[in-house]
């Protein structure tokens, strides 16, 4: 019997705890690609949390996934494990007085984040969602329709809210995490290690925003349409019975770009940048409007705000 093909997340999570202890990586919850060498199938059962790797193992474990990945897609993936930028403070504004709800930036978000289309064994994953509220009424998210279908946007007697993770500063996602696998960056991106993981989904029902997404299939793809330019912690591709969420596409933003949905806008309604810069326009905007966040009653210290240049 080949003992690798046997092993399940249901073996794993009975394992977790002796495993906890040793301080080894619950990879194994992700399941086994068969075609991996032996060894890089106990390099990553044994693989430390990305946090606490010394260069020289975050090398070793893109090496692996990038063997993978040659042999799941046929493509040669370039994964970065750039740190964090210093004196960086990464903020996202959004003036909701000017969206049309396009939802151009859904589609541009999946794309350069390599989510799931969805099909008959998955689920389609958005990081961003876009809320249609009626003019004139009050605003409470429940009551915003996700699912508009209108055949013209933007509805004259409508406002839009795109919703994503809002990069709290006190995340309540990060204190439910058993493994230790999301954590916030210093520069303010939650990020999930998806190979520490155990989808157990506590995170999910942690979020109050609803970011957070869980695959309950292996992710479809289409081959031409993935993205092979990726960073370790956010867009390289997943695995079946992971979380993930968006991360400001810190593949991106590390390499001095902004984010694609904010590159995706055709009204230029969301804003990104760093809080730290006096000379930055989302230092300008601070000064200029009234902002607000999500739920500030939660406590929660988003770092996602909205305002309205408009009236």
């Amino acid at each position: 019997m080949n003992w690798q093909k046997t092993i399940t997340r249901r073996t794993v999570l009975k394992l977790l705890g002796g495993i906890g202890l040793m301080g080894l990586s619950p990879s194994l919850a992700l399941g086994v690609d068969p075609l991996k060498k032996k060894n890089d199938f106990m390099d990553e059962f044994f693989q430390k949390n990305y946090r606490i790797m010394s260069k020289k193992e975050k090398l070793e474990a893109v090496e692996r996934l990038k063997r993978r990945y040659q042999k799941e897609y046929g493509k040669t993936f370039d994964i970065s494990t750039q740190d964090a930028n210093n004196g960086t403070k990464y903020v996202y504004l959004l003036d909701i007085g000017r969206c049309i709800g396009c939802r151009k930036c859904v589609t541009a978000c999946m794309k350069e984040n390599n989510t799931s289309r969805g099909g008959e064994k998955s689920s389609q994953i958005e990081y961003i969602q876009v809320l249609k509220f009626k003019k004139g009424k009050p605003m409470r998210l429940e009551d915003g329709d996700a699912y508009y279908n209108d055949k013209q946007v933007p509805d004259p007697d409508a406002f839009y809210m795109p919703i994503a993770c809002q990069q709290c500063e006190n995340p309540p996602c990060v204190k439910a995490c058993p493994t230790k696998a999301t954590w916030t960056e210093k520069e303010g991106m939650t990020v999930v290690d998806y190979n520490w993981c155990i989808g157990c989904r506590v995170c999910v029902n942690a979020c109050p925003y609803g970011a957070r997404k869980f695959n309950w299939g292996k992710p479809n793809i289409p081959i031409d349409e993935l993205n092979t330019e990726t960073h370790y912690l956010s867009n390289r591709p997943r695995s079946k019975g992971v979380v993930e969420k968006c991360h400001f596409c810190i593949q991106r933003v590390r390499d001095g770009k902004y984010p694609q949905c904010h590159k995706a806008c055709p009204t230029g309604v969301r804003k990104f940048g760093n809080l730290l810069d006096p000379s930055s326009e989302v230092h300008y905007i601070f000064k200029k409007y009234k902002v607000f966040r999500l739920k500030e009653d939660l406590n929660t210290e988003p770092r996602f705000y909205y305002y309205s240049s408009v009236g």
